[in-house]
């Protein structure tokens, strides 16, 4: 993983959040417990194999001393894809080929109740910072919604299908036993906003950025959760977006 340059071995603060690059064993119990919320764990943990190689990213509010939100990435070359836990439901081989460095982003969450935008604000201000400093070229990850009955999301599906699919060229292919075709269903009055609504914040910010889905949802029984494997292009992020980005991170301040 790279340096001090990338913003996130000290941390970053703006306002009353920092975010900083998790150390030892107490920052990955404390990701893995918000994970376990976010994500309704029963067992109130949530683990598996792929923290081990990953870098773990805390957002905190310092008022209150406590993380609220997370979220892990590994860097990847090309020919590493297939180690990715995306590569456990997807065939990643086409969004290979267009090259590297590739970045995974995983687990990331927020903690419930938690809706300030600024938590997402200054997580994709740091992202971008080590972006910059490992010239990445794309990121990807499972973008996930609450819950595995398909039903439940409809609206959600049908927007993506209509206008968020990616290139046919580097779209991945269904590996999971249980998917979901994404449905381009007519459109009805008022079902655009209600897509869009229905979509986790963290998707939405992706699609914000450029991003695009693949053409079907998997079905997560384990997770309880039905999620789409979502990709940015960092050189395709629209250049408004990415001033607003670099721009909270100019503002941010060494933690």
């Amino acid at each position: 993983m790279s340096g001090p340059s990338d913003g996130l071995e000290r941390g970053l603060v703006l306002g009353r959040y920092r975010v900083r690059r998790g150390q030892g064993a107490a920052d990955l119990a404390a990701a893995r417990a918000l994970r376990a919320a976010a994500f309704a764990r029963p067992e109130g943990h949530d683990d598996d194999p792929h923290d081990a190689r990953c870098v773990h990213v805390l957002i905190e509010d310092l008022s209150r001393d406590e993380a609220v939100a997370c979220f892990r990435m590994a860097d990847l070359d090309p020919a590493e894809i297939e180690t990715s836990y995306a590569a456990r439901f997807y065939d990643l081989s086409q969004l290979a080929r267009g090259g590297g460095p590739l970045l995974e982003l995983g687990r990331f969450c927020l903690r419930p109740g938690r809706r300030d935008p600024d938590i997402l604000r200054l997580a994709w201000a740091a992202l971008s910072l080590y972006v910059d400093a490992t010239g990445t070229r794309l990121m990807f990850g499972c973008a996930s919604f609450p819950g595995a009955d398909p039903a439940r999301h409809r609206p959600a599906l049908a927007r993506l299908a209509r206008h968020h699919v990616g290139p046919a060229a580097l779209r991945p292919g269904a590996r999971a036993p249980h998917t979901v075709a994404l449905n381009p269903a007519p459109p009805q009055p008022g079902s655009a906003t209600e897509g869009l609504r229905a979509m986790p914040p963290l998707l939405r910010t992706y699609l914000a950025m450029g991003g695009w889905v693949g053409d079907h949802a998997v079905i997560d029984d384990e997770m309880d959760t039905l999620h789409v494997l979502t990709a940015v292009e960092v050189a395709a992020i629209p250049p408004a977006r990415a001033r607003s980005i670099r721009a909270v991170a100019a503002r941010a301040v060494p933690a």
